[in-house]
């Protein structure tokens, strides 16, 4: 796997190019105009979009109707000498559609227990708690 970051601008705007092409902007956040989003918050949606690919096929392939997806990533951080790593993060899934809420959290159980890469990248040195949250 391999990633291309390229400087855009005289201060600290990156564009970011995967190997499919698809990009993303990367800013710091402490700029007065941010034009893109934080290495920090790209880790959070990193764990968010890993579970939800791994949650929403397991879901297809049970027959599940998911009408919404969305999930909100919180992370906490804590001063290690002169940076900020995340200490935990949070996941709140929330679904809607004809969907068990039993599959819906046993398809949590399998992504962030065994599926997702992201989040078990993070295994040894960040607590990632998650929750499902199920409404028709």
């Amino acid at each position: 796997m391999k990633v291309q970051i390229e400087r855009k601008n005289t201060e600290y705007l990156l564009e970011a190019t995967g190997v499919s092409g698809n990009t993303v902007m990367i800013d710091h956040s402490g700029m007065e105009t941010v034009q893109g989003v934080s290495p920090m918050e790209l880790l959070l949606m990193g764990v968010g979009s890993c579970s939800a690919i791994d949650i929403i096929a397991i879901l297809k392939k049970q027959r599940q109707e998911i009408t919404s997806y969305k999930v909100e990533v919180t992370g906490e951080r804590y001063e290690l000498d002169d940076s900020k790593p995340f200490k935990s993060m949070h996941v709140t899934v929330l679904l809607e559609g004809d969907i068990n809420p039993d599959k819906a959290q046993k398809a949590a159980d399998l992504s962030f227990e065994k599926y997702c890469s992201v989040s078990k990248s993070f295994d040894k040195c960040v607590e990632i708690t998650y929750e499902i949250k199920v409404s028709a």
